[in-house]
């Protein structure tokens, strides 16, 4: 069996123990449970070897100041356990077993109660003993497929597995995933990045280099860091530095670098902006996924103290809006490098798109960029797809900085517009439609390394970013239209007044008299007002115009469409000549009225059955239940936070809104997936009497959802639903099967006729486009 694959399938086991926890806790919620038992377990299982040398050391130096490293020596870890208790023997006596538990934790170390204290776990342990499931999870952990001791499982497997844990966690609770976990194919994308141009050094024997990451989160950066360097050189260490802000993120974080025998004394809690843990500090390198769109007003206070000492804290370039702190880690990032004279620093940050752009020339945003830009600190910006991170659909960017270019690169920014390679997941994961491919990664790194301009890849002189922002003021004039002066001077009209940006590279006097001049003869430039800004106007650097289709194509399509309607409406209008059926008889419900002698009223209880399983939209994806049918969920349909509580929908089932004011929104699915508890699910009965081409207009029509309806309660009378226990009993017409296939064949061309008339009308609308382009732009005749 392969790494990944025993990984993956160890990973499994232990998240199966979650099945213990049904009851009790939510599926979002066991990761809660979860990953702080598995990392329980992982110590347990490293000590369990010293664990009688620890406790006989414990009676000898337990008043003593220095028995803290006396224990770690004894235990050989950097950890150790002082409590008589293990996994094992917490299981010798049921009745006791939360008291005993938490003596268990109580003697571990402080580095691991942290931790503890940091996951919330107490009151689990509570929970889980007044439920009586904590004396079954813990035998769960007993069990072979979760023994994690070292001669099982090596640290290098564990951190894998943890991570997997992790990954598993993140996607259930995929709502706030965001906040702390970046999708791993995009760390492999800015790792590759970040280590490119070092590859010579690395491969030293006894290398021993930094990271730190100011937004840490899980870790998963610097994991994903240690791991592309320790495949590069197993001799070569780094040394992992992060901070987070979020008690249960920093408590995994830290817990996954004592899982790996790291050192996590480098890993600090706290708010970064506010409160940097690491002040004075540099390093090697600089990777980091901070929040975005996110106030910094509560660090309001902070950060402005800080930027009062300019360059010797972190904030000297500039301060951005208070709306969106992103730019604060960016400069935090920056001043956390190694000077050029150390060796040097590089960076690799995610920033959404305002920082490319947002803020006038001279605020606080364009000033950082101007920093950073005439610094010649910026190596490249990366744009990536959009729709890769589970909490945003957002355009994202990697950032890429460093105080030490290589030679080609002085002077020089590169910008890679990576938005086209992904490809679509089978299933989204909240806002994660997209994921980036090994091959799409190795081809980004490509072009990062090859730094050489292709349609996707641009190398810019660092000039290309500034502009002059100058005044363009033009006179207030008298009724002859002459300028009125005072003292000689043109009095200006600042109803008039406009601004121009003038690229940093022109001459401002000469673009005014080439490009303002000539046409506002009259007007000057206020010298006094001119500002220098900066921005990165990535998307228009890469900008291609594509024409429309050429209107004579279009217009070929029109034609081969209006055949095809015309024989559609002639098939359907010969046979609308059709006389209405004479030989018929009183049905017995007002919403059918006469039906053919040969059919038979039913009860929809006889030939359906309401489908009630509850999945989660993790497992089945949401679909939504509109008046065109059943499809996969809109963008603009609400999403709630019950993610595990939908009905499952299989293909072939017909789904109709219960509720009065969405009348006629239903359908047969083409596709299996979950909805809304508000819907109706109906899955075929046994007699299969009733063929699903014909179900999908029988219980569609505007007839039955009168009927439908009529039987809804509620408390306003355009807000009822309708129940299955009534819905069942609403009687519908069956015909022959025979006379069924019939029926469904002859609405079905109506459909295809529809189609055709909404594709003539889509077709009009695009030659209309191009025909209007081609006329005002001189390429066809009026």
């Amino acid at each position: 069996m392969s790494l990944s694959s025993n990984i993956g399938e160890k990973a499994a086991l232990i998240w199966a123990i979650a099945d213990k926890l049904t009851g009790v806790y939510k599926p979002h919620e066991y990761g809660e449970v979860i990953l702080p038992l598995t990392v329980i377990r992982r110590f347990d299982c490293i000590l369990a070897d010293t664990k009688e040398v620890v406790l006989n050391k414990y009676d000898s130096v337990k008043s003593l100041p220095m028995r803290d490293v006396l224990l770690r020596k004894a235990s050989g870890q950097a950890f150790y356990n002082t409590s008589k208790y293990d996994f094992e023997k917490l299981l010798d006596d049921p009745d006791n077993i939360e008291a005993n538990f938490h003596d268990y934790l109580s003697g571990f170390s402080e580095n691991v109660q942290d931790i503890i204290e940091k996951f919330k776990f107490d009151g689990h342990i509570t929970t889980m003993a007044n439920k009586g499931i904590l004396y079954i999870v813990i035998k769960e952990f007993l069990s072979p497929k979760a023994n994690l001791h070292p001669n099982v499982i090596s640290n290098l497997e564990m951190g894998y597995i943890f991570e997997e844990i992790i990954r598993r966690f993140s996607e259930a609770h995929n709502e706030d995933a965001g906040q702390h976990y970046t999708p791993r194919e995009v760390i492999e994308l800015m790792v590759n990045i970040l280590f490119y141009d070092d590859n010579d050094v690395l491969s030293g024997n006894n290398v021993a280099k930094t990271i730190y990451d100011p937004a840490c989160g899980t870790g998963g950066m610097l994991s994903v860091s240690e791991e592309y360097m320790h495949k590069m050189n197993a001799s070569t260490e780094l040394m992992a530095f992060g901070q987070e802000i979020n008690d249960q993120t920093f408590a995994i974080c830290k817990a996954d670098m004592l899982i790996k025998g790291n050192n996590a004394e480098f890993i600090k809690g706290g708010n970064t902006l506010s409160n940097d843990q690491f002040e004075g500090q540099v390093f090697d390198y600089i990777i980091s996924n901070p929040p975005f769109g996110r106030e910094w007003r509560n660090e309001r206070v902070a950060v402005e103290k800080e930027a009062k000492r300019g360059f010797a804290g972190r904030f000297g370039a500039g301060l951005p809006g208070v709306k969106d702190g992103q730019m604060l880690f960016l400069m935090t990032a920056l001043s956390k490098m190694k000077d050029s004279t150390g060796g040097g620093g590089r960076v690799a940050i995610i920033q959404d798109g305002s920082p490319l752009y947002s803020g006038d020339a001279e605020s606080g945003p364009s000033n950082i960029r101007k920093y950073i830009i005439e610094n010649d600190l910026l190596e490249a910006i990366i744009a990536l797809p959009t729709s890769l991170f589970y909490n945003t659909a957002l355009g994202t960017y990697i950032w890429v900085l460093s105080n030490r270019k290589s030679t080609r690169r002085k002077g020089k920014v590169q910008l890679i517009d990576a938005r086209d390679l992904f490809i679509r997941r089978d299933k989204p994961l909240g806002d994660k439609k997209n994921n980036i491919t090994d091959s799409q990664i190795n081809e980004i790194t490509r072009l990062y390394g090859d730094f050489s301009e292709n349609p996707i890849s641009m190398v810019c002189d660092n000039s290309d970013f500034g502009y002059y922002k100058v005044v363009i003021e033009h006179p207030m004039t008298d009724d002859a239209g002459n300028p009125i002066l005072s003292k000689g001077k043109p009095v200006p009209d600042v109803s008039l007044r406009d601004t121009e940006n003038i690229a940093i590279t022109e001459d401002i006097q000469e673009y005014f008299n080439r490009e303002i001049s000539p046409y506002s003869p009259h007007a000057w430039l206020d010298k006094n007002k001119i500002k220098i800004g900066y921005e990165i106007p990535f998307t228009r650097f890469f900008y291609r115009f594509v024409p429309p289709t050429p209107s004579s194509d279009i217009l070929q399509r029109l034609h081969e469409l209006e055949l095809q309607r015309e024989k559609m409406m002639q098939k359907i209008i010969a046979k609308g000549k059709e006389k209405n059926i004479q030989d018929t008889t009183e049905s017995g419900a007002d919403w059918i009225g006469h039906i053919p002698k040969d059919w038979k009223i039913e009860k929809i209880g006889q030939h359906f059955v309401n489908r009630s399983e509850k999945v989660s939209d993790r497992d089945f994806p949401p679909l939504s239940v509109t008046k065109n049918g059943i499809v996969p969920q809109l963008d603009s349909a609400v999403k709630t936070s019950a993610n595990d509580s939908r009905k499952l929908v299989k293909r072939d089932d017909f789904v109709i809104n219960s509720r009065s004011d969405r009348k006629q929104s239903c359908g047969l699915s083409e596709m299996d997936g979950s909805v809304s508890l508000i819907n109706i699910i109906l899955k075929p009965g046994e007699s299969k009497d009733i063929l699903p081409g014909y179900t999908k207009y029988l219980l569609k029509n505007y007839g039955f959802a009168e009927e439908f309806y009529r039987w809804g309660t509620g408390i306003a009378s355009d807000l009822w639903s309708t129940k299955w226990d009534h819905m069942k009993k609403i009687p519908i017409p069956v015909p022959s099967i025979e006379k069924q296939q019939q029926i469904a064949s002859r609405l079905n061309e109506f459909e295809v006729l529809v189609s055709l008339e909404n594709e003539i009308r889509d077709t009009l609308l695009q030659y209309k486009k191009s025909l209007i382009y081609e006329v005002v732009t001189g390429k066809k005749e009026v």
